[in-house]
């Protein structure tokens, strides 16, 4: 899993978008008072803390420690955990459901995170998880790569895994879980201010600024060369791709 410091502050104040567009997350789960669920990658808490009101026992796992104490501050009576989803004593077992949501990208090593998920569920369990998919936020990494090019500097690193469906349902049933659903879908996703576009990169993307001297006027000419594809309406736009997948665990 990439290593990554998270401001967390960052998140909540300009990117409360990722766990908002995550709601439709909960109704696809429905999880019922009394259930226990494992919110894998739960970042400052909201749809633990939405689990929790429904009724159901939540532990939230995520590999930033920031976000988590975040979280716990924010909603002091929830059971959150800094762990790594690659790892399986991160989140024990037992689990009658997981969610994740715009975590699992995060995580080249798919199997190893599929079956960690998939342990975690007692036999009849189910995943429900929302994922950037094949050619997620493709035209921001190609421009920003491109602009590096230009000025001589080496190729970014690439943290992020966008699988296809087929791909990632493959994942899923090697770790031993039943693909239910799968659905890839264009989601554009409005970005707030007039900085919107710099300000996403610098929280999710800060390895395309790897080596930057000066990362403004990187960000600035990359703002330019962006708008005539991401700002339109007077907002800047992200080019997300998801990809939504249900299983169960026989």
């Amino acid at each position: 899993m990439t290593v990554q410091r998270w401001d967390a502050d960052l998140y909540d104040s300009r990117h409360d978008f990722v766990a908002s567009l995550g709601g439709g997350l909960l109704d696809l789960l429905a999880a019922a008072p009394g259930e226990r669920v494992l919110d894998a990658g739960c970042g400052t808490g909201d749809l633990t803390a939405a689990l929790a009101e429904a009724g159901a026992e939540v532990v939230g796992v995520d590999a930033s420690a920031e976000m988590v104490a975040r979280g716990r501050a924010r909603f002091p009576h929830l059971d959150l955990r800094v762990g790594d989803l690659r790892d399986p004593g991160s989140v024990g077992t037992g689990f009658d459901a997981v969610l994740s949501n715009a975590v699992l990208h995060w995580i080249p090593d798919a199997d190893a995170a599929a079956a960690t998920l998939a342990g975690a569920l007692r036999p009849g369990g189910r995943l429900v998880a929302e994922l950037g998919g094949r050619g997620n936020v493709a035209v921001i990494d190609r421009g920003a790569r491109g602009l590096r090019a230009a000025l001589g500097l080496p190729d970014a690193p690439d943290p992020w895994y966008f699988p296809g469906i087929a791909d990632y349902a493959a994942v899923l049933e090697r770790a031993g879980l039943e693909v239910t659903s799968a659905r890839l879908f264009d989601r554009p996703t409005r970005l707030t201010g007039d900085d919107g576009l710099a300000a996403w990169v610098r929280m999710f993307g800060g390895h395309l600024l790897t080596g930057v001297t000066d990362p403004d006027t990187f960000l600035a000419d990359l703002a330019v060369r962006l708008r005539p594809e991401l700002h339109r309406d007077g907002s800047w736009w992200a080019d997300y791709r998801r990809l939504r997948i249900t299983a169960v665990r026989p």
